[in-house]
């Protein structure tokens, strides 16, 4: 596969349409770190974000031929993940379900725990305790808006365009949340900290996508 690392989103979307359907293995470790970062913003613990980021990439391959390249690929597919997110949230709702706890013994929350320093753990598990908070008590308008631009790093535009706002709320949410997070978050770390996708997981992921996909025949 990585002979194809130095091809843009968009021409292995269209290798994979003309038939390549192994290369969307590729999407799949591009994307994992962005759309474990929007089910987490969501307030989703890791199996349930887990569950969404398949069903993401599932929706994904089999709406390939219909992405027209308007906005980024990036972008494309973090809509389709929030719209999973939001219909699970509606789907709980309806049933009066409440998203379940992190199980810190079994799985990592934020951080990158791939370090085996005792102090850089300590650290990671610190930071953990205060983003988890600090996010829950900001509406999700706002969380949402500082997830995409500060933690998943999309511009204005493409931040407007995966919400569906325009791009003064974006500036409007984003200053808003700063200032909700601020005291909580920024005094001590950086945004780069924040909700980083345990690389351990990636190649599980790519194989219960990729598994599932041959499986269905898609």
């Amino acid at each position: 596969m990585k002979a194809f690392e130095q091809y843009t989103d968009l021409e292995i979307v269209q290798k994979i349409v003309a038939g390549e359907a192994e290369l969307f293995e590729i999407i799949i470790r591009r994307n994992n770190p962005s759309l474990y970062k929007v089910g987490r913003s969501y307030n989703y613990n890791h199996e349930d974000t887990q569950d969404l980021m398949q069903d993401t990439y599932i929706d994904a391959f089999t709406s390939l031929s219909k992405f027209e390249n308007r906005s980024t690929f990036k972008t494309w597919i973090i809509k389709i993940m929030l719209n999973n997110c939001y219909k699970k949230q509606q789907k709980w709702s309806s049933k009066n379900i409440i998203t379940a706890e992190i199980n810190e013994k079994s799985t990592p929350m934020y951080s990158n725990n791939q370090n085996t320093d005792t102090g850089k753990t300590v650290m990671n598990k610190e930071l953990n305790y205060v983003i988890e908070n600090a996010l829950q008590q900001i509406p999700i308008d706002y969380r949402m808006v500082f997830s995409l631009r500060e933690v998943n790093g999309l511009n204005v535009l493409e931040t407007a365009d995966a919400l569906n706002i325009s791009e003064a709320n974006v500036k409007v949410r984003l200053n808003r949340a700063k200032s909700m997070l601020r005291k909580e978050v920024e005094k001590s770390y950086s945004t780069e900290d924040i909700f980083e996708f345990n690389l351990i997981y990636c190649d599980r992921m790519v194989e219960n996508v990729m598994s599932k996909l041959k499986k269905d025949k898609v």
